[in-house]
C-alpha cells in the first residue's frame, strides 16, 4: 500500500498518518515533539487542509511548519512530528488552523477566526519528548493568521 504524500512549505513532506516527517530546524534542538488532534476534529473537519507551525517563544521564531489533511475516519485525525525540535529552557507554542472557509473565505488562505478555525498551545513539559494531544473546541479559538504569512 502507498501513502500518500503532501509537500509542505518547506519541502518536507507528511506521509499519510503513520510516519510523518519533518526538517528539523537548524538550531540545537534535542527532544521530538509530536502534534496530533483526537477524534472529535473528523466531523466538523475532516478532508480539509490543516497548516500547523512550531513557535519558539522565547526568540519569536517560527521553527517549522507543516501541512496535511484532517483525516475523516481515524484517531489521531492529524498527527506531526517535529524531530529533535524542542530545546530545555525554552518556551514553545503550536499555531494552528484549518481551511474550513465556514460561512465565507478564500480556499488556501487562513482567513478570520470562526471561518477558518484556528488555535494556539502552549507545550510544556520541555526537556523530555512531548506528545500533545489536542480536542476540537471551536470556543478556545485564537487568532494565529499571522504566523502563516
Amino acid at each position: 500500500m502507498t501513502i500518500p504524500t503532501v509537500p509542505t512549505r518547506r519541502g518536507a513532506t507528511l506521509a499519510g498518518l503513520l510516519a510523518l516527517p519533518l526538517l528539523a530546524t537548524t538550531a540545537l534542538a534535542n527532544e521530538d515533539l509530536i502534534f496530533q488532534g483526537d477524534a472529535s476534529f473528523a466531523g466538523p473537519h475532516g478532508g480539509q487542509t490543516i497548516e500547523v507551525a512550531l513557535v519558539n517563544v522565547t526568540s519569536g521564531e517560527v521553527m517549522d511548519t507543516a501541512t496535511g489533511t484532517v483525516l475523516p475516519e481515524n484517531d489521531p485525525t492529524f498527527s506531526f512530528e517535529f524531530p529533535a525540535a524542542l530545546e530545555e529552557g525554552n518556551s514553545y507554542e503550536v499555531h494552528y488552523w484549518i481551511d474550513s472557509n465556514f460561512g465565507g473565505g478564500s480556499e488556501g488562505s487562513c482567513d478570520e477566526v470562526g471561518v477558518d478555525h484556528q488555535w494556539l498551545v502552549a507545550l510544556e513539559g520541555i526537556g523530555n519528548p512531548v506528545t500533545q494531544v489536542v480536542t476540537h473546541d471551536p470556543s478556545a479559538q485564537t487568532a494565529v493568521c499571522d504566523t502563516f504569512e
